[in-house]
């Protein structure tokens, strides 16, 4: 899959397209449903199929202290999106710019000069430009104008519910995986770097490894029994525990901290997929170290009861 960051670097080869236009976060059934209709377009007439997405997403941009969690970063959103079969990906940085350039203009430098699109798919609720003016209507008549087909979306369900990032969201905090991952089509997971810690889990006989997030804001919150994958050629059970840690500067930041059973080997700089099976509890505030590790041993008895291990 070719990945193209920025309208400045589109060059005349990427001119003649199918497209779509979204966050896409998740990358949900939804959204893989769009991108299998798309690819289908793109069959059809004889093109390649792009899906346009933005970094950070608007809602990040205009209300950074209040925008949800994010269900991906962008490596999992790319990962996730190629897997689907899409060709190529534009990812446009969301800031002063963007955000300032009217809708008509926007159409005109990405759509029409950029990317020579035909075939365009968005929701009949999607707005863009300056203000929010942009919408539906105004990609189907300068789409008649320049030569690009527009059509919306259809809202994707599952058992009369309605599949979308937001849901999701709420059966993660929840702790229902089992649906989240049904309307995700894949069990869900953070993937990230192993970063070196504090290392007091070593002070209480449970090593863990500290996964950079790269999020402001976590979909998780609490301890969960984990598989790992990325350590080698097999999956490796383990507690997870994903919390707010305050920060030198005094503000906050969530940390993904894994304890992998029977697992000893110095993993810093390895990347890793953590796939959240269950969740233990919510997190909580011990008044001692020990009250933590008695903590800790319930909490991997229960674990290794729900992965399937003896103790």
């Amino acid at each position: 899959m070719q990945l193209v960051r920025g309208l400045h670097n589109l060059k005349s080869d990427h001119h003649g397209c199918v497209a779509t236009i979204g966050n896409f976060d998740g990358v949900h059934l939804g959204h893989q449903s769009v991108f299998r209709h798309l690819m289908e377009k793109g069959a059809e007439l004889d093109l390649p199929t792009t899906v346009v997405t933005f970094e950070p997403q608007p809602r990040e941009f205009f209300q950074a202290a209040t925008a949800p969690a994010r269900l991906t970063r962008m490596r999992e959103k790319l990962q996730a999106i190629e897997a689907v079969g899409i060709e190529r990906v534009v990812v446009l940085e969301f800031n002063k710019r963007l955000a300032a350039m009217l809708a008509e203009r926007f159409v005109e430098e990405l759509l029409v000069e950029g990317l020579g699109a035909r075939f365009l798919s968005v929701g009949d609720d999607f707005r863009f430009g300056k203000g929010r003016m942009g919408d539906f209507e105004l990609l189907r008549r300068m789409g008649e104008q320049h030569g690009f087909e527009v059509e919306n979306m259809n809202t994707y369900k599952l058992d009369a519910d309605r599949v979308s990032s937001t849901r999701i969201r709420e059966l993660l905090t929840e702790g229902d995986f089992t649906t989240a991952n049904q309307y995700l089509g894949r069990p869900y997971r953070i993937c990230g770097r192993v970063a070196h810690g504090d290392e007091r889990g070593r002070t209480i006989g449970f090593p863990t490894m500290n996964v950079n997030l790269h999020r402001r804001v976590s979909p998780l919150r609490g301890v969960y029994a984990v598989r790992v994958d990325g350590l080698g050629d097999k999956s490796h059970p383990g507690v997870a525990n994903i919390g707010i840690r305050p920060t030198v500067e005094g503000d906050t930041r969530y940390l993904l901290e894994v304890h992998l059973f029977d697992f000893d080997r110095t993993v810093y700089g390895e990347h890793v997929n953590v796939e959240f099976v269950q969740k233990l509890r919510d997190e909580k505030r011990f008044g001692s170290f020990e009250e933590l590790r008695q903590q800790i041993l319930l909490d991997a008895d229960v674990a290794r009861e729900i992965l399937g291990l003896s103790k």
